[in-house]
């Protein structure tokens, strides 16, 4: 659902990482890039008021000001939309390059390729 959210504003490389096992910050980290600061607050807007309506509980919101990089905390999501050079600089998908990487449908690419035959 927030991965829908994020790509329904437009969200660019869009990842959704599963952190469950790797660490107790949460359960998993969407990360999503934007090109303008306008874009990352929709982007935000959007997936604060989804999530919501879905019953998750925003705990905390921060980097609203700078539009750089704004983070939306839900507990066991932490949702990450990035300006590309903020994204590219922090570089979270390599900080957690043991997470596994969740596709559309809630299956990891690991999963699938098991099912296929390709392990």
């Amino acid at each position: 659902m927030a991965t829908q959210a994020a790509e329904e504003r437009k969200a660019e490389d869009v990842l959704l990482l599963d952190l469950r096992g790797l660490t107790l910050v949460a359960d998993y980290f969407l990360i999503a890039s934007a090109s303008t600061g306008r874009q990352i607050k929709a982007i935000a807007e959007h997936l604060e008021e989804t999530l919501s309506k879905a019953g998750l509980r925003l705990l905390r919101k921060e980097g609203w000001e700078s539009q750089r990089w704004v983070l939306l905390d839900f507990g066991g999501l932490v949702c990450h939309i990035f300006n590309r050079a903020e994204r590219e600089f922090y570089g979270l998908e390599r900080l957690w390059g043991d997470a596994k990487r969740v596709v559309p449908g809630g299956e990891t690419p690991e999963a699938k390729r098991e099912e296929n035959g390709q392990a």
